[in-house]
Order: C-alpha cells, then structure tokens, then sequence
C-alpha cells in the first residue's frame, strides 16, 4: 500500500530529510528522487528546511525505508545566501516563513552591523518579516547600556522591533515566546550569539547543540547541512540554522538595494532625482536625512558597503 501526501521538511542533514504534516508532528523519514537534485539552478539545495513538498512510499515510511520527495510545491518566501567562497553559487535557509528572529549580541561576539544589514536587506527583498533580538543583556545593562540604547536607536528609527534578552535572568524571553507562538520562525545570526541557548530558553524540553556549529561551506552541490525545525510545547516552530559567518546578497542588482532599506526607500520620494543612487547628487533626501541623523550613519554607511562590494562579503 502507498502512503503518500504533503508535508513540510523539518530537517534537512545532507542527503536525508525529515518531514511533517505541519501542523502535526508526525516525523516521515525522507530522501530526493534524482531529478529534484537538478532543478536547484545555482542554489546548493533545492530543497531547504520549511518547504512544502510532495512525498511517496510504498508502505510506512521508515529509516531504513524512507519515503521520496517527489515535488517541491511553490514557496511563499524564502531567505537565501550566497556563498562566501567567489563562486556564485547560493544556499536557500530557511523557506516559507512567518517571521526571522535575528539574534544578535554588542560583543561576545562583537556585533557587525553591515553583516546583520546584509540579513535584514535579504529579509526585505523575499518578504520576511524581521525582528531584531539582542540576546545577552545581562551583560551590557550596566557595562554599556550607552551603547543598547544606540543599536535600538539605529534600528527602531529603521522600522524594526528590538527585543532584549538574557537566558541569564530570562529577561525578554516571554516576549520572544509570545511573538513565536503558533507561527513557523527562522532564529538566525553570527555563531556564538546564544541561539540555541534561547531555543532552551524558550522551551527546556527542547534540545539543540549549545556551541559555536562551524559554518556551512558551499562547494559544489554535496553540501552537508545542519538545518533543523524544532516545535515547542505551546506550538511555535523553530528553525535552528548553523552559525553564520558571512552572508552575500543573491539576485540584488545596486540600483535596487536601496529600496529594501525601509528607511532609505521612504526618503528617497522627495529625491530630485531619479533614480537616485543616494551617493553624488544633488538634492538627495537620503543624504540630508542622514545629515539631520534621521537615518543613522550607520546604515547609510552599511548601503555604501553593498553598492561597493558585490562579489564576497564575509
């Protein structure tokens, strides 16, 4: 007998997949059928955590005898990378998401602002909602609360909520379970943030490695990854990803880039002209607003940095 039917991949570790009826919990064992491999353009996977996908097995599927992925059904959104080798190949994230959680911490590792813009212009472009959620602040509240109070600034004059968390004191961490509940969320950022530390955090039943995870290198379409959807108790769904290093816009050309800074894109309608690169001209609303500090020097220098750099960014 055939079991066959739609569910979504909730781990993807190399070659071996598992799925789940979402939003059930029912783990289906899974590998691609060969001509799927061929269809990932320049992507290293053309099948990534959270797809929707069609699967077939004759019998119940199990380890030894995994169903096959015959389908992957078209996505809503997706967050996608490309890779920081000079290739130009690419590795989709995370696909069909509600919302991405970017943690982040002012040290600890230190935080590199045109790195986390690079993931939040990335989010802009595909139609994912982001937050921004600086973990660690036990740390800071009393050593460099100046310094808090200027990452909110830069990125709530932005458009974008700023949560601050500590697994220490479990400050915040009510507020990010609530903001998760029911909803299928990316939790992304720099290795050593405490991700999977929140991950506990938000559910202790939960248990994904706490540690630095060595970066995912793409070379070549055999990459082995360590994409993971974990569901708590009170019915979010989590995908843990690797510890990033670097993240390289993918499909952006330089005149678009501004538009996927809300801040910027807004400005820029009373620009005298355009297009408007935002960089030499006359009558540059973006310019002045960063003049008046409207928009943050910050960002602004982090746009010049894309519009420079389009090959490699780690």
């Amino acid at each position: 007998m055939e079991h066959s039917g739609i569910a979504t991949v909730v781990k993807n570790a190399g070659s071996q997949y598992l799925l789940s009826a979402l939003p059930e919990w029912n783990l289906i064992p899974a590998v691609l059928r060969g001509r799927i491999r061929l269809k990932g353009g320049v992507a290293t996977n053309p099948v990534a955590v959270g797809d929707r996908v069609r699967y077939a097995c004759e019998g119940e599927p199990t380890p030894a005898h995994p169903a096959t992925i015959t389908e992957v059904l078209p996505r809503k959104n997706y967050v996608i990378r490309r890779s920081t080798n000079l290739s130009r190949q690419a590795h989709v994230i995370a696909a069909n998401v509600d919302a991405a959680f970017l943690i982040v911490s002012l040290y600890f590792p230190e935080i590199k602002l045109p790195f986390l813009d690079r993931l939040l212009v990335t989010c802009e472009v595909y139609g994912v909602p982001a937050t921004l959620v600086l973990n660690k602040v036990d740390l800071y509240r009393d050593e460099a609360p100046e310094q808090m109070a200027a990452f909110r600034r830069i990125y709530e004059s932005a458009g974008y909520r700023v949560i601050e968390t500590s697994t220490v004191t479990g400050e915040g961490v009510e507020t990010l379970r609530a903001a998760c509940r029911s909803k299928v969320c990316l939790l992304s950022g720099e290795s050593g943030v405490g991700k999977s530390s929140l991950i506990r955090a938000l559910d202790p039943e939960l248990d994904p490695k706490v540690g630095e995870i060595s970066e995912v290198h793409l070379q070549g379409k055999h990459t082995t990854s360590l994409y993971e959807m974990y569901r708590t108790q009170d019915g979010a769904f989590l995908i843990d990803t690797p510890g990033l290093r670097g993240f390289g816009l993918v499909d952006l050309k330089k005149e678009e880039i501004a538009l996927y800074f809300p801040e910027m894109l807004k400005a820029s309608r009373e620009c005298r002209f355009t297009p408007c690169t935002h960089t030499h001209e006359p009558g540059c609303a973006v310019k002045d607003a960063v003049g008046a500090g409207t928009i943050s020097v910050e960002r602004y220098n982090s746009y010049l940095g894309m519009l420079e750099e389009d090959t490699k960014f780690r």
